[in-house]
């Protein structure tokens, strides 16, 4: 259950930090007007609609994540549990899915500043990375069942399964729209705010599964357990 705080904790301190960096939190009732955010000019205009939908969907996502978890954490106190042994191929994933992420902050800025020769490349190493993200998620699967982890055989199967599952399906969904995004940078000479929106949305998505995603691998290389165990010990 510690554990499960933990990550509830993580999940709505990044939450919180994007809504603060995009004065999503204001009060609006101490302000006139709606909610603003800096142009490329540095003057402020509205916040559109679809960026504080994002931050919704990623609140009930991370909400998902938690439940489940919270899931894993009270399945994994059976007397029938065995943990199922990380592949060494997800530390390769994880290295890609960052620097995918990081790609796509780099594609932010090209946006940010018009620079669509720059964009363009950056998109396309983003959704390079992603592909190859889940390339290696689904490899991974195969080599934990040719080793004989099956899906059926274990609680800790099912849920290593079920929540890389849940993640790679998030990262397919972001995936197509920043395939849409790309295709947009190479379709046009001019970065217009509606392309440095879809940019700047497709960065946020991907921080916030990359972050997700790094929290699940703590959990399945047993990390969490040793950090709340770690806890334990210094508060005693």
């Amino acid at each position: 259950m510690n554990v499960t705080l933990i990550f509830l904790a993580a999940i709505a301190a990044i939450i919180i930090w994007w809504l603060a960096g995009q004065r999503l939190t204001s009060k609006p009732w101490l302000e006139t007007g709606s909610v603003q955010l800096p142009d490329h000019a540095g003057t402020e205009r509205p916040a559109p609609a679809v960026k504080i939908g994002l931050f919704v969907f990623l609140g009930v996502v991370g909400a998902v994540f938690s439940l489940a978890v919270s899931a894993y954490f009270m399945r994994a106190a059976s007397a029938d549990w065995w943990a199922t042994p990380v592949p060494r191929l997800l530390w390769v994933n994880t290295a890609a899915l960052a620097l995918s992420s990081a790609a796509l902050q780099w594609a932010r800025r090209e946006a940010l500043h018009g620079r669509v020769e720059r964009l363009r490349p950056a998109l396309a190493v983003a959704f390079a990375l992603s592909v190859l993200f889940l390339a290696g998620q689904i490899q991974a699967w195969r080599e934990l069942t040719a080793a004989g982890y099956v899906l059926a055989d274990n609680p800790a199967n099912s849920f290593f399964y079920m929540l890389t599952g849940l993640h790679g399906l998030h990262i397919l969904g972001g995936l197509a729209v920043l395939g849409h995004t790309t295709l947009r940078a190479f379709a046009t000479d001019i970065a217009s705010d509606r392309l440095s929106l879809s940019v700047e949305l497709s960065a946020i998505y991907s921080h916030f599964m990359l972050a997700v995603w790094l929290l699940l691998f703590v959990l399945f290389a047993g990390w969490a357990n040793d950090f709340v165990d770690l806890c334990r010990t210094l508060l005693s």
